[in-house]
């Protein structure tokens, strides 16, 4: 079993011990200190939530909602909704606060509790420490029943963010329905079942087929959208009869494309080609974390704008976007951030501007992810005993490779001409995680495990020591 505290909120799996899973009275504990630092920092004692479609995401609601309420908190439940959706909902209800009931791409087995700020932003590492102080101080006081909060359920938001999407300038219905795309869609029986639906009809997209369509969150194969758990929809493409597959994850924050000859574009590029064409029509900046693909730089330089690197984590990428002005955004784990819309990661405003640009492409999509560099990224850690200091042999990777560019923000990335590599400690074990990146993946791992074996001489040469 296993229960995860961090800044962001609360995630484990479903069962088992108070304080070692994510228990009924685990819930209860954290949903009322979220409550609790909403009051502090708001007067508007309201909080939007919304879940994806997960077994225990009905049971963990009513107790989110009950807890709430019993703080003299307003609650406007959104049903089975979107991560973006939720993150649209919060401001313009002038909540104090969002949470959403998903734990993303973990099995369905797993649920957690994700936490927004007012602007419907995930809330801050000073705002998160504070949210785990209030829930490990023990000193929860509720209100008497003169006060308790109310509880409304509007399920019509996913309407609300779609009307939304549609409006942006640079999402062209009349273009797309005249392109007469064939699309399959697999929904991962999440609440994509919901949403890609009504977002493709919206567009004019009349001939689709919705994989795995029923929002039970029985998760057909692993809810990760990496081409690895994909290979179904992939088929279904290679058959000939459509010309795009869109893979999102649960909770519809991340997007990923399949072309018409049956190859996943890769996570990677959903952000790549997407920011092309925004580039293409309103010329700005970008950014993306650390670990992912150049690509995006690649494109934001041939378009005339500055790219700029974060730490890892959608709350790190937001906040360098705001401070470089980006017009678009994102992880590469195909999470797309377009502020024109909002400073979250959605895999629907996606879509739309995707099938506009691949509408005004008017070629196939294949032929489309062909037009853009074609890098490949290796994934690796290394493990370390617990009495190894991970600071310190990181500090002595920086010093051998002193001569090369190096950006210590977040761990430590290192530039090789048209390759990098990438070093993140992990902050609750003894671990090294190694990204690394090249135009070929032969010479990708052949980069990590180069810094692999420097890492083991370095604690080798210490344990000497």
């Amino acid at each position: 079993m296993t229960l995860i505290k961090s800044i962001s909120g609360i995630r484990g799996t479903i069962g088992g011990k108070e304080g070692q899973a994510l228990t009924p009275n685990d819930v209860v504990k954290y949903a009322a200190a979220f409550g609790l630092w909403t009051k502090e920092n708001s007067a508007n004692k309201k909080i939007v939530i919304g879940r994806d479609a997960r077994p225990s995401g009905d049971l963990i609601t009513k107790i989110v909602s009950g807890v709430l309420q019993s703080l003299g908190i307003d609650v406007i439940d959104l049903g089975l909704s979107t991560t973006p959706t939720v993150e649209m909902a919060v401001p313009h209800e002038n909540a104090s606060g969002g949470i959403i009931i998903t734990a993303s791409h973990n099995p369905n087995g797993w649920n957690a509790l994700k936490l927004l700020n007012a602007d419907g932003e995930f809330i801050s590492d000073a705002q998160g420490q504070r949210v785990l102080e209030i829930a490990e101080s023990g000193e929860i006081e509720y209100v008497p029943s003169k006060d308790l909060g109310s509880y409304t359920l509007n399920d019509t938001y996913i309407d609300y963010h779609i009307d939304k999407i549609l409006a942006l300038d640079l999402v062209d219905v009349d273009l797309v329905r005249g392109a007469d795309l064939k699309i399959a869609v697999d929904a991962v029986n999440s609440t994509g079942a919901i949403a890609i639906p009504k977002l493709l009809d919206k567009m004019g997209v009349r001939d689709y087929k919705i994989l795995y369509d029923e929002p039970n969150g029985l998760f057909p194969h692993n809810p990760e959208p990496l081409p690895e758990n994909i290979t179904h929809i992939c088929s279904e493409v290679e058959s000939g009869r459509y010309n795009l597959g869109i893979v999102v994850d649960p909770d519809v924050d991340r997007l990923a494309f399949v072309a018409d000859n049956g190859e996943p574009f890769g996570e990677e590029y959903s952000l790549v080609m997407i920011a092309d064409y925004v580039l293409k029509n309103t010329p700005g900046n970008t950014v993306s974390n650390m670990s992912s693909t150049r690509a995006l730089k690649d494109v934001t330089l041939k378009n005339g704008g500055q790219y700029e690197a974060s730490a890892v984590g959608e709350v790190n990428v937001v906040t360098k976007m705001k401070s470089t002005n980006a017009i678009i955004g994102g992880e590469g784990n195909g999470g797309i951030i377009y502020p024109e819309l909002h400073y979250g990661r959605d895999a629907l405003v996606g879509i739309a501007l995707f099938l506009t640009a691949l509408a005004k492409f008017g070629k196939s999509s294949s032929f489309l992810r062909a037009t853009y560099p074609n890098y490949h990224i290796s994934k690796n850690k290394i493990d370390l005993t617990d009495n190894i200091d991970v600071d310190a042999v990181l500090l002595q990777i920086q010093k051998k490779y002193e001569k090369q560019p190096i950006n210590t923000e977040d761990g430590i990335k290192i530039e090789f001409d048209s390759e990098w590599v990438h070093l993140r400690k992990s902050n609750t074990e003894p671990i090294i995680r190694i990204y690394s990146e090249s135009e070929s993946q032969n010479t990708a791992e052949v980069l990590a495990k180069k810094l692999i074996m420097d890492i083991k001489e370095i604690v080798t040469e210490k344990v000497e020591d």
